[in-house]
């Protein structure tokens, strides 16, 4: 962690959505393996810095853009978590009303685009959405985030290339968890850092430490900074680990066990936790009296999802698309 001035309330924030984020997580992975809630799950436990230092340079009306692996952008944005324990569990006060469920999560009016769950689809979108914004000439910006095996379709290129061409205020941020899928990503990429792609696009490209949220924060600020000045799309990469399967069936048996340990041990935060007291800026009962708060909120949406109206048949017809 670097050592800056930061308000106690800006710390204790991140902190909390990191928290909030992990332990939406973990709840509802356990309600996924008691058969208590339908569909499928693809989470980001030790993925919670990325979402979190991005949302936090951004103001409200900005736009972020998706994948299939979206519960901690979507918190990181400030969707409620009470909402989307109701989209989950296919519920009509869910933020989709029940139709998108995890993997297409989101809700244009907190500038959350219902997460694209094609690997790669969300890239073209940001970059309309950043041209919507230069055409009306609005200081807004696109975040998209992907992973790191978004960066090898084809659809990347295109986009990055034409947001690049047109200074569009587009960010786009790569969360190298190094496994797309169960893929290394040593298999798939031979430049040592996927940023250095950026070169290609005349844009600029920076690696950052994703596990820790303030040096991804900086890096997006700057990054948000550049594109309201309407200099153009920045390349980040956030290097982080997936401490939990691809998705909810996934094991990840293909994760060696050393590796994993070392990453449970400089998971973000854990790490945060111990910057925070470490410098003296809280005590470790402020921290635990969070993760209370926390864990209630989440008990408090779990309730109400379950108690709340299933959908009837006929809202299928509803919210369609008819020329």
């Amino acid at each position: 962690m670097k050592k800056k001035t930061y308000s106690e309330k800006f710390l204790l924030d991140l902190y909390r959505k990191m928290v909030l984020i992990r332990q939406f997580e973990e709840r509802v992975k356990f309600l996924f393996l008691e058969g208590i809630m339908p569909g499928t799950i693809h989470q980001c436990q030790g993925q919670e810095a990325t979402a979190v230092g991005v949302c936090a340079a951004l103001k409200e009306d900005d736009v972020i853009t998706s994948t299939h692996r979206p519960h901690g952008h979507c918190i990181a944005k400030g969707l409620p978590v009470r909402e989307m324990m109701a989209e989950l569990f296919g519920k009509t006060i869910g933020c989709c009303k029940g139709k998108g469920g995890s993997m297409h999560m989101g809700d244009l009016a907190r500038g959350i685009v219902p997460a694209v769950a094609i690997v790669g689809g969300g890239t073209p979108i940001a970059a309309g959405i950043g041209l919507a914004f230069k055409l009306r000439k609005e200081k807004r910006v696109a975040v998209c985030f992907m992973g790191d095996g978004a960066a090898n379709e084809g659809v990347f290129h295109e986009a990055v290339n034409m947001a690049s061409i047109w200074d569009l205020p587009v960010i786009y941020v790569i969360e190298n968890n190094r496994y797309g899928a169960s893929t290394p990503v040593e298999k798939v990429f031979r430049v040592k850092n996927i940023s250095e792609r950026a070169a290609a696009y005349g844009i600029p490209g920076l690696t950052v430490d994703g596990n820790d949220p303030l040096a991804v924060y900086e890096a997006a600020r700057q990054a948000v900074e550049r594109a309201r000045e309407g200099k153009g799309p920045t390349l980040l990469e956030l290097n982080t680990y997936r401490i939990t399967g691809h998705s909810r069936r996934d094991p990840a048996l293909y994760q060696p066990e050393q590796e994993k340990r070392d990453a449970k041990a400089n998971e973000p935060i854990k790490r945060f936790a111990g910057y925070l007291t470490g410098e003296g800026i809280v005590m470790g009962t402020e921290l635990e009296d969070i993760l209370k708060e926390v864990d209630a909120e989440i008990e408090a949406a779990v309730e109400n999802a379950m108690l709340s109206p299933d959908p009837k048949p006929e809202d299928a017809l509803e919210d369609m698309f008819v020329e």
